[in-house]
């Protein structure tokens, strides 16, 4: 099994060896690698079984070391970066041209972060270049957000994990691309959209498939931050609805809600979710991951409230749930 520590000394080790080390952030885990190393990089897809040209993003320490990874910086991108890191936000820029495909997915641009996470902030200021870090999970699988997490990902074939408690925010960066004239919202996360547009004095262009589907960034697909356990989402009278036919036909059931009422409902087990967005998002993904592994034929989720607050959470949501009730 993998280490559990908090050793900073050997994470650098390890790192500066082309090993992989699990990393905490904010938002989640991160599966990290010298981002300038290819040899490191690509023992990141291996293990994670991700697609070769889905590109990864490079942490870094801070803005100081924004025009090391990306050129033509515009002023959009420092405003960006002095308001919000470290923090959860995702900057894509046009890539120098010394950084490797590996990180990139083959694409002249490069998503760069500065995560919150003080242990990770001191890894990076020691580190001194960038690390590729996405999540440290199977591809596509529920993001990990304890140190636990990751260790069931991934066993054995990960030499250290650093442990730096369960993370904050709970999913993943927002992501704004500032390759155009307009800077757009690409993935909502960690910093809210309004936050981004009072700093930048503009309205974000929203992501819209057919205008962006040559840009690869990550978590754009379809299916993604998934249980293997099918999950349906929908109004809180149909999922009970859903729930009752599953169980009379024999299936083992577990609905999730945020209603405080109570729900008439025998032999399904019940799972209370909160009802705030920021508590909703930092608890999602570690419930999923409890109701995972072949308890239930299927989990039913009440769906989120469709406001600006719970954005990132609906987005991560469509992208889990196999289907609607």
């Amino acid at each position: 099994m993998p280490t559990l520590s908090t050793d900073l000394d050997q994470a650098l080790a390890l790192l500066r060896a082309g090993e992989l080390v699990g990393i905490p952030t904010e938002t989640v885990y991160g599966l990290a690698a010298d981002a300038a190393n290819p040899a490191a990089v690509a023992r990141i897809f291996a293990l994670k079984g991700r697609p070769a040209d889905h590109p990864v993003i490079v942490h870094i320490a801070g803005a100081e070391q924004l025009s090391d990874w990306a050129r033509e910086v515009p002023d959009a991108a420092w405003k960006l970066a002095e308001a919000f890191w470290p923090g959860s936000l995702t900057l894509i820029l046009p890539r120098q041209p010394w950084v490797t495909d590996a990180v990139t997915g083959g694409q002249d641009s490069v998503g760069l972060r500065a995560p919150a996470h003080p242990l990770t902030h001191e890894l990076l200021c020691r580190f001194g270049g960038g690390l590729a870090a996405p999540s440290a999970n199977q591809f596509g699988h529920v993001s990990p957000t304890t140190a636990a997490h990751v260790v069931q990902e991934f066993g054995d074939r990960l030499p250290l994990v650093l442990d730096g408690g369960p993370c904050r925010v709970g999913v993943e960066s927002t992501i704004v691309g500032l390759l155009g004239p307009v800077p757009t919202l690409l993935r909502p996360g960690g910093v809210p959209a309004e936050a981004i547009e009072a700093v930048l004095g503009c309205r974000l262009q929203h992501h819209k498939k057919p205008e962006t589907a040559k840009l690869r960034v990550s978590g754009l697909l379809d299916s993604h931050y998934a249980p293997r356990t099918p999950l349906l989402v929908g109004p809180i009278d149909a999922v009970i609805n859903e729930a009752y036919r599953r169980f009379e036909a024999g299936q083992k059931v577990c609905l999730l809600h945020r209603s405080a009422a109570p729900i008439p409902l025998c032999g399904v087990d019940l799972r209370p979710m909160p009802d705030t967005a920021e508590a909703f998002a930092q608890q999602l993904y570690a419930t999923l991951r409890d109701c995972d592994g072949g308890r239930y034929d299927v989990l039913l989720m009440e769906q989120a409230p469709d406001d600006p607050d719970w954005l990132a959470v609906n987005d991560r949501l469509g992208r889990a749930a196999s289907g609607r009730v």
